[in-house]
């Protein structure tokens, strides 16, 4: 029985539907657990927990944010893309920003020989694009600008600034639940525990679950999200080229990929993920899963 192709439009819709959605299972477990800390602690050390995970997980994130770019070349230790050997990199690029209308972003190379990218940077204006030399010298130009499509898209659809919004909601959920947790740790030291009513001692309980398992929980979600930014990319880039067969290439070939050594902080942003792991924690979907949507569309 032959298949029901799909549609990118669809897909991408679909996908920023699914974000949203556990955008929204997020803020329902932070209010869950602000609302059961509220009722354990009272009013005062309520806030105080409140307004601390607030300011130290903004001021955390926003660092980061606005230097998404900069720490992610560090990070790699990319180099900017320079020389007739990339001059075929800069003229795909700047022919799918003429046709997406996106600002060119900073172009690096880095020095690896697996087939792999990455795109940060907060929005378009301040975008780079880095691939690995093993891209450069192992895929097609066909498959380089599937690859460069993907990464474009992460651009054009906002992917950081989203991701950063993300991690603002799941780093306050794990500092409050931490502030919490070492709160009542103190009070109980201290012997200045709240009224021992039953009520009281239930919601403490289901305060203190939650503290510990909200921080899993929504880091698991925003695992979730990130997967389905991966697949909004995959559509965005079919709608670029309006042909998936460049980047159907290129995920075939990474699938042979050995696992790469880059630092932690910045191996979500890649275009596969660099080590392996279970698909509930990955930050990516599997190649196979990805690869066959693709030849769907």
């Amino acid at each position: 029985m032959e298949q029901t192709r799909l549609s990118f439009h669809k897909e991408i819709a679909k996908n920023k539907r699914s974000s949203y959605l556990l955008i929204g299972t997020v803020l329902i477990v932070l209010l869950a657990l602000v609302y059961s800390i509220g009722f354990v602690m009272g009013p005062d050390y309520f806030f105080i927990i409140l307004i601390a995970g607030t300011i130290i997980s903004i001021i955390y994130v926003t660092a980061g944010y606005y230097k998404s770019a900069d720490l992610a070349i560090a990070a790699s230790n990319a180099k900017k893309a320079s020389g007739p050997e990339y001059r075929q990199y800069h003229n795909i690029v700047e022919g799918l920003c003429l046709a997406s209308g996106l600002p060119k972003p900073k172009l690096y190379i880095m020095h690896n020989q697996q087939i792999n990218a990455f795109a940060s940077g907060r929005d378009p204006q301040h975008a780079v694009v880095c691939v690995t030399d093993g891209a450069i010298e192992k895929l097609t130009k066909q498959e380089l600008e599937g690859v460069l499509a993907h990464e474009l898209s992460h651009i054009a659809n906002y992917d950081i600034r989203f991701m950063t919004l993300t991690a603002v909601l799941v780093g306050m959920i794990a500092i409050i639940s931490q502030i919490f947790l070492r709160t009542l740790f103190w009070s109980s030291m201290t012997g200045r525990g709240n009224s021992k009513n039953n009520n009281n001692t239930i919601m403490m309980v289901i305060g203190i679950a939650l503290a510990i398992l909200a921080p899993i929980l929504v880091a698991l979600v925003q695992l979730a999200i990130s997967r389905k930014r991966e697949y909004a990319a995959d559509s965005s880039a079919v709608k670029f080229m309006r042909t998936p067969t460049g980047l159907i290439g290129a995920l075939k070939k990474i699938q042979h990929n050995t696992p790469m050594k880059v630092s932690g902080a910045v191996a979500p942003l890649f275009l596969a993920k660099p080590t392996k792991e279970k698909e509930w924690f990955q930050t990516h979907p599997p190649l196979s899963k990805r690869i066959a949507r693709l030849e769907r569309m």
